[in-house]
């Protein structure tokens, strides 16, 4: 126990702010070096003020579209062990998004959502909540294939990747795609294979519900997942016209999505990190297109801000309050 709280501390106070720094410093080095950077800096300046900014509060509106399509599809997940209010679901999302803000790949969020649960559902919620991510993941993995298959000339004459390591990358995709679906769309079939092993018999009931999963419900989660992916890209591309990052639908839609790709298969181990990364393969694959790094880096930087940093404020204070119910809760029993 000891071991993993050292674990933790070395991450989240030494590992975690080094690689920000380090990604920080990769990002100001590329944006220094951009050519007519005071003139960036005037356009940036000039879309505050113009009917651009617009796009800005449309972002912020898409962010609470976002985090409600995924309450929805929570709830319509939670709902064979326990029927609960859509704000309710939403006040458990943010409150997930608050905890997923501090862990690395963002597992707290599990954490934060259950605490909305009836007691002796919270941990049966877990492996519905799992079902709802890999949903999201596999939509990921989907369009991000695709945008590698139709970016695959620009990336290779950019020399960002080799021939063979698209290749390897693409086919590599493919198969993780193809497991996780059959997976996914197999999975009420497997737990019930697996309630036979003698060895599980005593976990069956803490994923007993995904035995009645069907079809339906299956493609509902990933319907709402590919409709959270396509606000994703509708804000991004919102913040690229805000910021004159120079490119057409076509190129955000795929660039964008190769970068969701790289971020779900590289593991971000602290909050900055996140932002760090976040910032260093958008510029990557966005300056394919366009040399507005400063603009590229504010439309990174605002995503972040709004679709994490805000709902998690906003998470926190729904967690104090939960706190409070909790501890009031046990004054009564004492």
């Amino acid at each position: 126990m000891k071991l993993n709280k050292n674990i933790k501390i070395f991450i989240n106070y030494f590992l975690g702010p080094l690689l920000f720094v380090w990604l920080s410093y990769s990002i100001y080095k590329q944006v220094s070096h951009q050519p007519d950077l005071e003139d960036k800096w005037n356009g940036i300046r000039q879309s505050f003020s113009s009917s651009k900014v617009f796009n800005l509060a449309g972002v912020i509106l898409l962010m609470i579209v976002n985090w409600g399509i995924e309450s929805f599809k929570w709830k319509l997940a939670v709902q064979k062990i326990q029927r609960i209010s859509y704000f309710t679901a939403f006040k458990a999302i943010l409150s997930g998004t608050s905890f997923s803000a501090t862990t690395p790949n963002r597992v707290g969020e599990y954490l934060g959502r259950v605490l909305y649960m009836n007691e002796g559902n919270r941990l049966k919620a877990i492996s519905l909540t799992i079902v709802g991510s890999i949903s999201q993941l596999i939509t990921t993995l989907f369009m991000g294939w695709l945008g590698l298959i139709l970016l695959q000339k620009q990336i290779e004459a950019s020399q960002l990747l080799s021939g063979i390591w698209m290749q390897v990358i693409i086919y590599g995709v493919s198969f993780v795609l193809l497991i996780l679906t059959v997976f996914y769309f197999r999975l009420p079939w497997i737990i019930k294979w697996t309630d036979r092993l003698p060895v599980m018999r005593k976990y069956t009931w803490l994923v007993k519900e995904l035995e009645d999963f069907n079809a339906t419900l299956m493609l509902q989660l990933l319907s709402l997942s590919a409709l959270r992916f396509l606000v994703f890209i509708i804000q991004y591309y919102l913040l690229f016209r805000l910021f004159n990052v120079d490119v057409t639908w076509w190129q955000g839609l795929w660039a964008v999505s190769v970068s969701f790709l790289v971020m779900a298969v590289i593991p971000s181990i602290a909050l900055f990190t996140d932002l760090g990364l976040r910032g260093e393969v958008s510029f990557k694959l966005l300056g394919l297109f366009s040399s507005n790094t400063i603009g590229i880096s504010f439309a990174s930087f605002t995503i972040w801000v709004i679709n994490l940093i805000i709902p998690a404020l906003a998470g926190s204070l729904l967690i104090l309050s939960i706190k409070k119910i909790f501890k009031n809760n046990n004054n009564e029993r004492i």
